[in-house]
This record gives structure tokens, sequence and C-alpha cells, in this order.
């Protein structure tokens, strides 16, 4: 039975309407509407913010910004979806062999974390797939160069083995004997077994992505067709420990030492990995949620554009061409340091970069003091993604037009970049965690205006509620702040039913403000 069917409610409904919310009121009509106040217009915005449109040309150059429209034809996609994806290929194709330099103390990685966010039926795998697909063919002559060696490798290893083993008998025989034992054969030393790039990884452990790493000093990149699983499984390690500082040191090419039990230690000193991969709208909602406020989430580029019309695909895109640019990257060397360890060459901003980076800090400073929750953790990043951005824009200007190779990050590759976060990444930002970047109670509030609108309820108790089972609504303790906001913005208002004579408690029912169902009607 509903607050709108309980007699006892009706009843103390109709007590209230007489006595100090307004004499007169009839019960089954909306009660106390005379008095009610208008409520506070940010608890009635449930609705999404639009997604911008897409900057392509802005961006990019005319030749990659066609490529990356026939590839979204071709997958049936958003072209938003295929263009954060390239972004964050060819940032792991460029790797460590390059950093940039804003000035000294500052230094950013090329490494971009894109977030692909959609419905299933949005295509965002295939989207994914079209950047992904000429970095996996870009990666095969590597690949087949590297198990050549290791075939070569391997039978080495086998006639080493077979040498030191007849070596060893020899050597115990003439020890049994009491004879100098033969010297040990040259040539069985043959080193480690050559590595196969892993330019692509699908799921793996943390020590796992450290070995490849350790192997491949340029990093790799990570493509995930369902990023929630990942980001919610990396409390669940059984030893109790977290992935979490893995990853945060993976995007910013920081050291990092893997101790687990068994095993010997590794340590690499530029951890960077790479992440692309999609995820739904609710499966995004419950991670902002319930995440720690440590930065990760903030760290992905968050896409969220309308679905693309459903129509049949073109196949139009040209891989050969994108191939070629990744060919290009890939082939870009690390240099070596004093130490004779590998490193990456650095990108210095130019004299009127580093004046537009101040200007561009300070208009993030003024939006920082109008932002909360995790759009504020987003939003103080953009500095340092749009450096990033640069250096990855200044590097396909080269593998895709054939321009000389870029010495300095220049004010062109810096505008590009800043007029791409400002009025493209940041919007799409404000739309991904737009019910995130708002206090804990007033999101719940909002959660609850929401449901009060869906169900048209005019009164309601806390069970009703509850029995729906809606995150951030089901417990009393989640449910309580929300309903402390509502009422002291006058939005709903509680009236205590008596209790039986036979006994027992006294309950409470909410009346809700008329405003709330008919706004924007």
């Amino acid at each position: 039975m509903t607050a709108n069917q309980d007699p006892k409610a009706l009843a103390a409904l109709e007590w209230a309407a007489r006595t100090e919310y307004g004499a007169g009121q009839k019960v089954g009509e909306t009660p106390f509407r005379h008095v009610w106040q208008e409520p506070e217009g940010r608890l009635l915005r449930t609705d999404l913010p639009q997604p911008p449109k897409l900057l392509l040309g802005e961006v990019v150059g005319p030749k990659l910004a066609n490529w990356v429209i026939d590839a979204a034809e071709t997958k049936g996609a958003n072209a938003d979806y295929v263009l954060a994806s390239l972004l964050a290929v060819a940032g792991s194709a460029i790797g460590n062999s390059r950093w940039v330099s804003i000035w000294r103390g500052w230094s950013e990685p090329p490494c971009i974390w894109a977030m692909c966010i959609g419905l299933p039926s949005a295509n965002k795998s295939p989207a994914i797939d079209a950047a992904i697909s000429p970095l996996r063919k870009a990666e095969k002559p590597l690949r087949k160069e590297a198990e050549t060696k290791l075939s070569k490798w391997v039978e080495k290893s086998d006639e080493a083995k077979m040498v030191l083993q007849v070596w060893g008998e020899q050597a115990r025989a003439a020890l049994k004997a009491g004879k100098e034992p033969p010297t040990k054969p040259e040539g069985t030393n043959i080193g480690p077994a050559p590595f196969v790039p892993r330019l692509i990884v699908n799921d793996g452990t943390i020590e796992r992505l450290a070995f490849i790493v350790s192997q491949q000093p340029r990093g790799t990149l990570q493509m995930r067709d369902e990023l929630s699983g990942w980001l919610e499984g990396m409390t669940r390690y059984s030893g109790g420990g977290s992935d979490r500082s893995f990853w945060l040191e993976a995007f910013g090419g920081r050291g990092f030492s893997v101790e687990r039990m068994g095993r010997e230690p590794l340590t690499i000193e530029k951890l960077l990995i790479g992440v692309v991969g999609g995820i739904q709208p609710d499966r995004l909602k419950t991670l902002l949620f319930k995440s720690d406020d440590d930065g990760l989430l903030a760290r992905f580029i968050p896409i969220w554009p309308t679905p693309a019309p459903i129509k049949r695909p073109k196949p139009t895109g040209d891989d050969v061409f994108m191939e070629t640019a990744l060919g290009q990257l890939l082939n870009l060397k690390m240099q070596t340091n004093e130490a004779g360890e590998l490193c990456p060459m650095f990108l210095h901003f130019s004299d009127e970069s580093r004046a537009m980076m101040d200007n561009f800090r300070n208009r993030i400073r003024d939006l920082e003091a109008g932002t909360e929750g995790l759009l504020l953790s987003f939003t103080g990043k953009l500095p340092g993604l749009s450096a990033r951005i640069a250096l990855v824009l200044a590097f396909l200007d080269w593998a895709v037009d054939g321009d000389e190779k870029p010495n300095e990050i220049a004010p062109h590759h810096f505008e590009r970049a800043t007029n791409f976060v400002e009025n493209y990444i940041l919007p799409m930002a404000r739309r991904a965690y737009a019910d995130a970047s708002v206090p804990v109670a007033e999101r719940a509030a909002r959660r609850l205006v929401s449901l009060i609108r869906e169900n048209r309820w005019h009164r309601f108790t806390t069970r009703e509620v509850q029995r729906l089972e809606k995150a951030g609504l089901r417990t009393a303790a989640e449910l309580a702040p929300a309903l402390a906001v509502l009422e002291e913005n006058d939005c709903i208002r509680a009236v205590e039913i008596p209790p039986n004579p036979q006994g027992g408690r006294p309950s409470r029912i909410f009346t809700v403000n008329p405003a709330l169902l008919n706004a924007g009607q």
C-alpha cells in the first residue's frame, strides 16, 4: 500500500491541512498548494548537459580529419570516439621516445587515457578498433622480426644445453677420478631470450605488464572493451593490495617497483602505459559514486557524444594511411644516457608557448573556483593534459603530412591543444561527471527528485523509495541527506502520522511541492 492509498496517511494529511499548513484543504487535493515556496532550480536540473561539437578541423590537419571521418563512417560510429582512440594510440606509439618539457621541473609524457562512454549500441568498440587495428598491423613486422630472432635463440639455447650437459658429465667424472675437470666450453652463454613486442595488451596482471614495460622501455597500450570491470577489479587483489598505485604511476611515466611474494622485485625507471576503452553510462555513474578520490578517474578523457544515426556503414577507411603514420611514430628512437640506459628525448616549449601556458593556467585557475568534486580534480589536470596533446599533435603532423620532425612545441601546436581542451574536452567532462561534480547530499537529492517525477508522487514514504533499490537511495543512511536537502529547500514536507491507539511509534509521510512535478511542463 502506497502513501496515496493508506487511509491512515490520508487522514494525517487531512489533519495537517486543517491546521498549520492551510485550513480548508481537502483530502485528495495536492496539499498546501498555496504555501509552497519556489524550490531551488539547481535541485530540478536532472538532464545531462548536451555534448559539445567535435572540433575536428581545428585539432588535426585535413588529411587526418578525413581519415577520422572515413573511419567513423566505416564503423558506423561517432568521429568523437575515433579521434579520442587515435590520440591514445598515437601517444602510446610515441611512448618514452619523446616527452615534452614545459620548463625546468615540469615535463609530461605523451600518455593519454581515453574513455568512450555510450550504450552498447553506440559502436564504441568498432570505433576504438579503427585506431587499434592499424597499430596491430604496424606491430606485425616488429613481432615477426623478434619471433625469428627468438626461434634462432631457442635453437642456440638447446644446443648450449646439450653442450653444457656433456661438459657437466665430463666434469663430474673427472672430479670423481681425482683429475682436473675440463674447461667450460665457450659460446654456451647466449644471453636472455629476445623479447617479442607487445604494443597492445587486452588484459594482464600488473606483474605481467611490469615485465612487458621492463623489456619494452617505450611503454605499451592497454585496450579494454569494457573499462568498468578493470577499474572495479583494482582493489580485489587477494593479497590485500591495490593496483591503483601502479596505474597512477603508469599515467605519469614515473618509476615503479613491483614486489610480490615469491618473485624477484622488478623496477621500471619510466613506467608508461596508455589506456583506451569503453564504458556504459550507468556503469560509469556507479564508479563515480563509490570511487576513492585519488584522481584515477580524473586522468581519463571522457568522450560521451550523442549516438550516431543508424545507417549502413560505408567501407571507405584507409588502414594503410594510418599504418604508415603509426609506423613512423614507432620508428622514433629513445636516446641513451651516460649510464647506458634508454631514456626519452625532450621537446621544449618555445618561449611564446610558455607564455601561452601561463595564460592557460590562469584561465584554469578561474574555472576551478566554481567547480567541485571529480570535475575539480579533472579541471586541475588540464594544463598537463594540454601539453601532452600538443606533443602528440606535433608528431602526428610530422607522421601524416611529412613535415619536418618537430624539435619544440610551437605556438600552433599548443594553441590547437588548448582549444581542444577548453572547448571540447572540458564540456565533455561536465557532461560525464555531472552527477559527481556536486556534493554527495545534493547529488542524492537530485536523484530523489528524479524518482519523484518518474513515479508522479504527490506524497511518498521512505519505504516506497527504498523498495525501488535505486543506487544512492537504497539505505536510510543514503536517503536521509537527500530528504534533508529537499526539506530545507521546501521541495518536500514531512507530516507525522499518529500511532495506532493500541501502541507503536509515529511514522512520517512526505508531501511533494507541486513545482517538482510541474517543472518543464
